[in-house]
């Protein structure tokens, strides 16, 4: 049988019920909640399970409103790297990349974590990196868009703009934009040339500037990228995911310049972060390869003296309360780690949309 407690009941001159300290009312989950014997028209209780007042009108259960609960996540943001090409040319643009936790890209200002309704469907998208003359793809969560990699200058295509811009080529010297708050610019070409000796810039990334070229004989190195310990360098290592250094993750480095058979100097060296390497010839002390910009970081290519090259694929990570159970629509590549108190997803492939309850 219930009972009424109460400390005084006292007259009322008004058509209502006056309460002076909080109605308390009876808790219950969703499952308590069903299992009730004989409910009736009326009957009212606080659902723990959705946070909300459900009452029964005498046929079913209903809330009086969605759910009340929610969950924050911190976000990393990582786009695909631009594209290289030939003809000694610029280095790629590392994919934009936008943050609420450590460092966000393009020297700004720290982003916000969201807060996502429990049970609200929003989506998760992973840009693949740009070959050749084409920009990275958008990696993006929820609100949040990365821009994808500017590609680099060839003697016959300008330099493009992106989350960070491709480097110049001594043809088409001017590099292109980095976007603001996601990366920065790429590193113009020096214009000299004689008997094969020329040079590209190296592409922006998204924690400095591609460095110019500063003449036929040395391209430049690509801009290096942010350091973002949103997923720890042992489980980082392990998803294969950021360039790791020590304890430091980094992300959204920009690809390194190019130069040409006869130049005596260096090719430009991928930025920390994922990007490529420049083209060098063999009879250069370093190594001749050149690089794709690596997968899962948003690295710029390194440009080249062949067919071309492809900037890094981006990567979307987020963390929130290990409290909270995340849902994974089909479509996307995904891992789950634990650190401490919290859980960290890592999305390295696809499009598809999650939810948290």
């Amino acid at each position: 049988m219930s009972s009424l407690e109460t400390n005084s009941i006292g007259k009322y001159s008004g058509n209502n019920v006056s309460i002076d300290d909080p109605l308390k009312l009876k808790v219950l989950t969703t499952t308590a909640r069903d299992a009730l014997s004989n409910p009736q028209a009326g009957d009212t209780i606080f659902n723990e399970t959705t946070g909300t007042i459900d009452f029964y009108n005498g046929s079913g259960w209903f809330a009086t409103s969605e759910t009340t609960y929610s969950t924050t996540v911190d976000f990393l943001v990582v786009a695909g790297g631009g594209g290289a090409r030939y003809y000694h040319a610029g280095g790629g643009g590392a994919g934009g990349v936008r943050s609420s936790v450590d460092n966000t890209g393009g020297t700004g200002s720290l982003e916000t974590a969201l807060t996502i309704v429990d049970g609200t469907t929003v989506s998760v998208s992973v840009g693949g990196g740009g070959s050749n003359h084409a920009n990275g793809n958008n990696s993006s969560f929820s609100t949040i868009t990365s821009l994808g990699g500017g590609y680099g200058a060839s003697t016959s295509v300008n330099a493009a703009s992106g989350g960070s811009g491709g480097g110049g080529n001594y043809n088409r010297p001017t590099a292109g934009s980095g976007q603001s708050n996601q990366g920065h610019d790429g590193g113009n070409a020096s214009t000299q040339s004689n008997s094969s000796r020329v040079a590209g810039g190296g592409g922006g990334g998204a924690g400095a500037a591609g460095q110019a070229s500063p003449n036929m004989d040395n391209g430049g190195d690509g801009g290096i990228g942010i350091v973002c310990n949103i997923l720890s360098a042992a489980n980082a290592t392990t998803r294969s995911v950021g360039q790791v250094d020590g304890s430091d993750v980094y992300y959204g480095g920009g690809g390194g310049g190019s130069i040409a058979s006869n130049s005596q100097g260096h090719a430009g060296d991928g930025g920390k972060g994922g990007g490529g390497f420049g083209w060098r010839p063999t009879n250069v002390a370093e190594h001749a390869n050149y690089d794709n910009g690596d997968d899962n970081t948003g690295g710029g290519a390194g440009a080249t003296d062949g067919a071309g090259t492809a900037g890094g694929s981006g990567v979307v990570i987020l963390k929130y309360p290990s409290t909270k159970t995340i849902t994974i629509g089909a479509g996307l590549t995904s891992t789950t780690d634990t650190e401490g108190s919290n859980k960290i997803t890592t999305f390295t492939a696809g499009t598809g949309n999650v939810s948290w309850a």
